[in-house]
């Protein structure tokens, strides 16, 4: 049996615009993934780093890149400062700010997604509907830059059925304890600008949702059907990345990974760095 192991990078990023899915108390964006800075020539420079990045950045159109406006670079885990760590990390105010993706997240539950106005919440204050504070919620202290930076997860992709499908299975450590969360696909051209994208990315497997335990841990089984048929083949795009989300509101909404994505409700905490999988092929029953 064809399988294949992964370590899942840290992130706070989905596209690159928004910059991040997650922000600071200043309203500034919490980068750690793909940072675009000045390049030769009046060029974009794209690679992997950490930032924090105004939210007065540029917005190019949807597939292209520009410098951040950076406020500050951010330190690796190791160098972050006390006050680094301390930061209380909040979602995205809505509309989504420097949001160039043009896509409905639940175009059938929640078709004016797009039109709702909301400010940028802490983490732990999220108006979860018809929350009484009778009801027990669990996440109810700061979560910070230094809880969300311990983030670590496995993943193993393993072919089955004979060659028409795959599993997908993973193990969490490190994550924000008693609370939930949920996994995405991306697959080639959900992030492509016209005429071959965007499209809508989905859920890996449903129901897509598990439960961290106290300390933080959590595990996770999908089986999908043909996930990586081979290019130009017809049926569903391949898989080319898969995204642990954290869910502010602590909901799961079925067929759909949020209502408002990028930050809104969705907070990516884990990725691979770059498109994936290629070594897998799968084929229609």
């Amino acid at each position: 049996m064809q399988k294949q192991s992964y370590d899942l990078s840290l992130t706070t990023q989905g596209p690159t615009y928004p910059p991040s899915e997650v922000m600071d108390p200043n309203g500034d964006f919490v980068v750690i993934g793909v940072v675009n800075r000045p390049g030769p020539d009046g060029t974009t420079r794209t690679e992997w780093g950490r930032a924090i990045v105004s939210a007065q950045s540029e917005m190019p159109p949807h597939g292209q890149n520009v410098p951040y406006r950076i406020v500050r670079e951010l330190p690796s885990n190791d160098q972050l400062t006390q006050a680094d760590r301390d930061t209380v990390l909040h979602t995205l105010p809505l509309p989504l700010p420097i949001n160039n993706y043009p896509m409905l997240f639940a175009p059938e539950q929640s078709p004016e997604a797009n039109s709702v106005q909301r400010p940028s919440y802490p983490f732990h204050e999220v108006p979860i509907p018809d929350l009484r504070p009778e009801d027990g919620r669990r996440v109810n202290e700061p979560i910070t830059l230094g809880q969300w930076v311990r983030a670590r997860g496995d993943m193993e992709v393993a072919l089955a059925d004979d060659g028409h499908a795959a599993e997908f299975t993973f193990e969490f450590a490190g994550l924000i304890p008693s609370s939930m969360y949920t996994v995405m696909s991306l697959r080639t051209h959900d992030l492509a600008p016209a005429p071959l994208g965007p499209h809508r990315p989905g859920p890996l497997g449903i129901p897509n949702v598990f439960m961290t335990d106290r300390q933080g841990r959590g595990h996770y089984h999908a089986k999908l059907p043909n996930p990586f048929p081979a290019p130009g083949a017809p049926g569903p795009e391949r898989i080319v990345n898969v995204v642990l989300l954290w869910m502010s509101y602590q909901q799961n909404y079925g067929g759909a990974i949020g209502f408002y994505g990028l930050g809104g409700d969705i907070h990516a905490q884990l990725k691979l760095q770059r498109a994936s999988f290629q070594e897998f092929v799968t084929t229609a029953e």
